[in-house]
């Protein structure tokens, strides 16, 4: 990939600015004016690098015997205790990671549950849509009124992409960042031919950074279970561009992978990391007895999110309980 970042500059041309300035201040003075106050930059202050958070499956329907006025019980319906760390976090992003309103992402169970606490930082949220949000039966708002996600695409607006669609990307840092639609029958497929995965196309030809981020919900390596190959041809996409991180949910669990192709082969030095941070406080589910190849990491007990912080050719990344002790850590450079 192609490294756009420009080279600071150097010192010499700060002082040849403020050797500028000084001049310019004693000319206005000689002339009877009154001294102006110089604004020179300094070399040494540097701009902190974006932190983001992420997590799906995250607020219970309203009418869930656990929801308890939104505060939740036990280890069901804990979505305010998990968004207490994002209001409190100072992010320059929020990755909301599919089946973010459970039973179906009504609009109305949106307003009772989800906006209670996730919303609290629905200003700098950038979500993805789950399967769970397609849904039309079995909760608040769950009617053909809900259909193709009516509620989800009408509470995050824009942010959400167009509807029908889902799929859209935006830069954070000196990081690209791309949205897409796992629900691949109601987004018109995952292949490289679909509109998806054109657009795909495009938006990668389009952005030439170092490093690229990707997230969507239905994960295509798990070992909880619910794995799906329908991404596939997205996956595939993305590791011939050299991609760095796929975020994702489905399982209600955090598991971490190490590099690898599509294939789900090692490939320490140009394999996709995918991370699946299913812990936003609806509930836990359960690992299978065999772990997936390539999982280095798994947990099932605590809820939190995972914090990126994104550098112009590397990251590092943080999984940050908000119930529970389990926690994550490492740091990697961006695939050259």
């Amino acid at each position: 990939m192609v490294n756009r970042a420009r080279a600071p500059r150097p010192a010499a041309l700060y002082r040849a600015l403020i050797v500028a300035a000084l001049a310019a201040t004693w000319l206005t003075a000689s002339a009877g004016a009154p001294l102006p106050v110089a604004a020179v930059a300094d070399p040494a202050i540097t701009v902190a690098d974006p932190v983001i958070a992420a997590a799906g499956d995250i607020a219970c329907d309203p009418t869930n015997s656990r929801f308890n006025d939104g505060q939740g019980i036990g280890t069901t319906c804990r979505q305010l205790a998990v968004s207490n760390l994002l209001v409190n976090g100072h992010f320059a992003a929020v990755l909301a990671l599919g089946d973010t309103q459970y039973n179906c992402g009504g609009y109305a169970a949106f307003e009772q549950s989800y906006d209670l606490s996730w919303g609290r930082v629905k200003s700098i949220t950038h979500p993805v849509v789950g399967n769970h949000e397609y849904m039309t039966t079995g909760g608040t708002g769950c009617t053909v009124d809900n259909t193709n996600a009516a509620g989800y695409f009408k509470y995050f607006g824009a942010a959400a992409g167009a509807p029908g669609k889902g799929y859209y990307s935006f830069n954070v840092g000196a990081w690209h960042l791309i949205a897409l639609n796992s629900s691949c029958a109601q987004a018109g497929g995952c292949s490289a031919t679909s509109p998806q995965g054109k657009w795909l196309a495009a938006d990668i030809a389009a952005h030439r950074h170092v490093c690229t981020l990707a997230f969507w919900h239905i994960p295509l390596f798990s070992s909880g279970g619910r794995a799906n190959v329908a991404t596939r041809p997205l996956w595939q996409q993305l590791y011939a561009a050299h991609a760095d991180v796929i975020l994702d949910g489905h399982d209600h669990i955090y598991e971490r992978f190490a590099p690898q192709t599509p294939a789900g082969v090692l490939d320490v030095a140009h394999g996709i990391r995918e991370i699946t941070v299913g812990t936003g406080g609806a509930d836990h589910t359960s690992l299978l007895l065999t772990r997936a190849a390539n999982s280095v990491v798994a947990n099932t007990t605590s809820f939190g999110v995972l914090e990126l912080t994104l550098h112009a050719t590397s990251y590092s990344w943080k999984f940050v309980p908000a119930l529970g002790s389990f926690t994550d850590s490492g740091s990697a450079n961006c695939v050259a």
